[in-house]
Protein backbone atom coordinates (compact mmCIF):
# COMPACT_ATOMS: atom_id res chain seq x y z
CA UNK A 1 0.00 0.00 0.00
CA UNK A 2 1.48 3.41 -0.96
CA UNK A 3 2.27 5.70 1.93
CA UNK A 4 0.89 9.15 2.26
CA UNK A 5 3.25 11.53 0.37
CA UNK A 6 3.60 13.89 3.38
CA UNK A 7 4.58 11.00 5.67
CA UNK A 8 6.90 9.52 3.03
CA UNK A 9 8.62 12.86 2.46
CA UNK A 10 9.27 13.37 6.16
CA UNK A 11 10.54 9.78 6.60
CA UNK A 12 12.85 10.17 3.60
CA UNK A 13 14.29 13.39 5.04
CA UNK A 14 14.69 11.79 8.46
CA UNK A 15 16.50 8.78 7.00
CA UNK A 16 18.76 10.85 4.74
CA UNK A 17 19.84 12.94 7.72
CA UNK A 18 20.53 9.82 9.78
CA UNK A 19 21.72 6.87 7.70
CA UNK A 20 20.64 6.94 4.04
CA UNK A 21 22.53 8.19 1.03
CA UNK A 22 22.00 11.88 0.41
CA UNK A 23 23.49 14.60 -1.77
CA UNK A 24 25.07 16.63 1.03
CA UNK A 25 27.72 14.18 2.23
CA UNK A 26 27.94 12.35 5.54
CA UNK A 27 24.81 12.06 7.59
CA UNK A 28 24.85 11.53 11.36
CA UNK A 29 25.54 7.81 11.30
CA UNK A 30 28.06 8.23 8.49
CA UNK A 31 29.95 10.84 10.52
CA UNK A 32 30.29 8.28 13.34
CA UNK A 33 31.39 5.38 11.12
CA UNK A 34 34.81 3.98 11.92
CA UNK A 35 35.47 6.10 15.00
CA UNK A 36 37.42 4.56 17.83
CA UNK A 37 36.58 5.10 21.49
CA UNK A 38 39.66 7.34 21.79
CA UNK A 39 38.52 9.51 18.92
CA UNK A 40 34.94 9.67 20.19
CA UNK A 41 36.03 10.84 23.65
CA UNK A 42 38.69 13.37 22.61
CA UNK A 43 37.79 16.91 23.75
CA UNK A 44 38.73 19.94 21.68
CA UNK A 45 39.16 21.95 24.89
CA UNK A 46 38.24 21.99 28.58
CA UNK A 47 34.50 22.01 29.12
CA UNK A 48 33.78 21.26 25.45
CA UNK A 49 31.64 18.34 24.32
CA UNK A 50 33.23 15.40 22.57
CA UNK A 51 31.80 13.24 19.77
CA UNK A 52 30.47 10.65 22.24
CA UNK A 53 28.49 13.27 24.14
CA UNK A 54 27.21 14.87 20.94
CA UNK A 55 26.02 11.49 19.69
CA UNK A 56 24.18 10.63 22.94
CA UNK A 57 22.68 14.13 22.87
CA UNK A 58 21.33 13.37 19.37
CA UNK A 59 19.85 10.08 20.64
CA UNK A 60 18.18 11.91 23.52
CA UNK A 61 16.56 14.43 21.19
CA UNK A 62 15.23 11.67 18.92
CA UNK A 63 13.60 10.30 22.09
CA UNK A 64 12.33 13.77 23.06
CA UNK A 65 10.90 14.38 19.59
CA UNK A 66 9.08 11.03 19.68
CA UNK A 67 7.67 11.87 23.10
CA UNK A 68 6.52 15.24 21.82
CA UNK A 69 4.89 13.72 18.72
CA UNK A 70 3.02 11.11 20.76
CA UNK A 71 2.21 13.36 23.72
CA UNK A 72 4.09 11.08 26.13
CA UNK A 73 5.56 12.06 29.48
CA UNK A 74 9.27 12.16 30.28
CA UNK A 75 11.18 9.45 32.02
CA UNK A 76 11.79 6.53 29.73
CA UNK A 77 15.14 7.42 28.11
CA UNK A 78 17.78 4.72 28.57
CA UNK A 79 20.12 7.03 30.53
CA UNK A 80 19.41 9.17 33.57
CA UNK A 81 19.34 12.87 32.91
CA UNK A 82 18.47 14.94 29.88
CA UNK A 83 20.01 16.79 26.96
CA UNK A 84 23.77 16.32 27.55
CA UNK A 85 25.30 13.21 29.11
CA UNK A 86 28.96 12.97 30.11
CA UNK A 87 31.05 10.31 28.44
CA UNK A 88 32.51 7.71 30.83
CA UNK A 89 35.89 8.44 32.43
CA UNK A 90 37.29 5.15 31.11
CA UNK A 91 35.05 4.15 28.22
CA UNK A 92 35.27 0.74 26.60
CA UNK A 93 34.63 -0.40 23.05
CA UNK A 94 31.60 -2.32 24.35
CA UNK A 95 30.13 0.86 25.87
CA UNK A 96 30.75 2.72 22.61
CA UNK A 97 28.85 0.00 20.72
CA UNK A 98 26.01 0.30 23.25
CA UNK A 99 25.60 4.04 22.72
CA UNK A 100 25.76 3.62 18.94
CA UNK A 101 23.01 1.00 19.31
CA UNK A 102 21.03 3.43 21.50
CA UNK A 103 21.18 6.06 18.76
CA UNK A 104 19.98 3.56 16.15
CA UNK A 105 17.21 2.31 18.44
CA UNK A 106 15.94 5.81 19.16
CA UNK A 107 15.96 6.55 15.42
CA UNK A 108 13.90 3.42 14.70
CA UNK A 109 11.41 4.28 17.45
CA UNK A 110 11.03 7.84 16.17
CA UNK A 111 10.62 6.57 12.61
CA UNK A 112 7.89 4.13 13.70
CA UNK A 113 6.05 6.93 15.50
CA UNK A 114 6.15 9.17 12.42
CA UNK A 115 5.03 6.32 10.15
CA UNK A 116 2.00 5.82 12.39
CA UNK A 117 0.56 9.22 11.48
CA UNK A 118 -1.22 10.19 8.31
CA UNK A 119 -0.70 13.61 6.76
CA UNK A 120 -3.54 15.08 8.81
CA UNK A 121 -1.92 13.84 12.03
CA UNK A 122 1.47 15.25 11.08
CA UNK A 123 0.01 18.59 10.07
CA UNK A 124 -1.84 18.87 13.41
CA UNK A 125 -0.38 19.86 16.76
CA UNK A 126 -0.32 17.37 19.64
CA UNK A 127 -2.73 18.21 22.44
CA UNK A 128 -1.31 21.04 24.54
CA UNK A 129 1.36 21.91 21.95
CA UNK A 130 1.49 24.82 19.54
CA UNK A 131 3.67 23.38 16.79
CA UNK A 132 2.68 20.93 14.09
CA UNK A 133 4.11 17.44 14.39
CA UNK A 134 5.69 17.91 10.94
CA UNK A 135 7.64 20.88 12.32
CA UNK A 136 9.03 18.68 15.09
CA UNK A 137 10.12 16.12 12.50
CA UNK A 138 11.77 18.78 10.33
CA UNK A 139 13.52 20.06 13.46
CA UNK A 140 15.00 16.66 14.34
CA UNK A 141 16.18 16.27 10.73
CA UNK A 142 18.00 19.62 11.02
CA UNK A 143 19.35 18.59 14.43
CA UNK A 144 20.88 15.38 13.03
CA UNK A 145 22.50 17.27 10.16
CA UNK A 146 23.80 20.02 12.44
CA UNK A 147 25.50 17.51 14.72
CA UNK A 148 26.78 15.45 11.78
CA UNK A 149 28.61 18.62 10.68
CA UNK A 150 29.95 19.19 14.19
CA UNK A 151 31.25 15.64 14.34
CA UNK A 152 32.92 16.01 10.94
CA UNK A 153 34.64 19.16 12.23
CA UNK A 154 35.72 17.47 15.46
CA UNK A 155 37.21 14.60 13.43
CA UNK A 156 39.27 17.10 11.43
CA UNK A 157 40.49 18.73 14.64
CA UNK A 158 41.70 15.44 16.15
CA UNK A 159 45.39 15.75 16.99
CA UNK A 160 47.84 13.55 15.13
CA UNK A 161 48.20 10.20 16.88
CA UNK A 162 44.58 10.15 18.12
CA UNK A 163 43.69 7.40 15.67
CA UNK A 164 42.22 4.03 16.51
Amino acid sequence: MPRDPVVQSLLTSLDEAFDRSSWHGPNLRGALRGLSVRQATWRPGPGRHNIWETMVHAAYWKYAARRRLLGEKRGSFALKGSNWFPSPARPTAAEWKQVLALLASEHRSLREAIAGFGASGLLAAPKGRGEQRARVVRGIVAHDLYHAGQIQLLKRLLPAGKGA
